[in-house]
């Protein structure tokens, strides 16, 4: 049986390398590759893919969204995150999510298919050094979890204002983002603004550094 597989990640690089090292294995076929999450999720409403390679840190819609919202409509296809961060906000983050892997991109090739095949039989990979980062978050308690997540649950951002948030953070206009999201400026504004009250943040400076540091948005991108 083969297994049809998604890639999402914004270096094209590395979704050609992944295409050619994975298709050369024998039972192994890549049906679809996405440039960001907003992408991988309407790739994976169309394509249906068995399972799908997520970079985390992805301009437009972040990977921890695209999990979400690929698992709220298809939670049968299996993700792994495959990630250059091993900081816990985003392996707890694409964990609770949905992920059922978190490997470093630095890993050795072997270590991929290996993983996936894991994966597919139902159970979770995580790489070594992300094990250990999971275990030392286990032994906290629940409500400091929930601190360091990536989104914390006591924020109340709704999907729309995370996804409205990390745009800002990009620093797109709210004409910008309109057209993106397919809404209205007046809209966006709204949004907007409810997020700034929710955070009590009242600045855009101060948006985006909160952006970054719960890990919607990196300042490489």
């Amino acid at each position: 049986m083969t297994i049809r597989i998604m890639i999402a990640d914004d270096h094209k690089i590395v979704c050609d390398g992944l295409k050619a090292l994975l298709e050369a294995q024998p039972d192994m076929e890549i049906v679809a590759q996405a440039e960001n999450g907003r992408e991988a999720v309407k790739l994976a409403q169309k394509q249906k893919p068995d399972m799908v390679i997520m970079d985390v840190a992805m301009p437009d819609l972040n990977g921890l969204e695209a999990v979400r919202q690929i698992l709220s409509t298809h939670p049968h296809i299996k993700i792994i995150a495959l990630s250059m961060h091993a900081d816990s906000r985003y392996v707890t983050g694409m964990l609770s999510a949905g992920a059922s892997g978190y490997i470093l991109k630095h890993c050795a090739f072997e270590e991929l298919v290996h993983a996936i095949r894991v994966v597919l039989s139902n159970q979770v990979y995580l790489s070594p050094t992300i094990a250990g980062i999971v275990v030392k978050e286990l032994a906290q308690s629940k409500s400091q979890r929930s601190q360091q997540s990536a989104f914390p649950p006591q924020k109340g951002l709704t999907v729309r204002e995370r996804e409205v948030l990390q745009l800002i953070a990009e620093g797109h206009s709210a004409r910008e983002i309109a057209q993106r999201l397919h809404l209205s400026v007046k809209t966006i504004e709204t949004h907007r603004r409810q997020v700034m009250e929710k955070l009590e943040i009242h600045s855009i400076a101060d948006l985006t550094k909160f952006a970054i540091r719960e890990g919607l948005t990196t300042l490489d991108k």
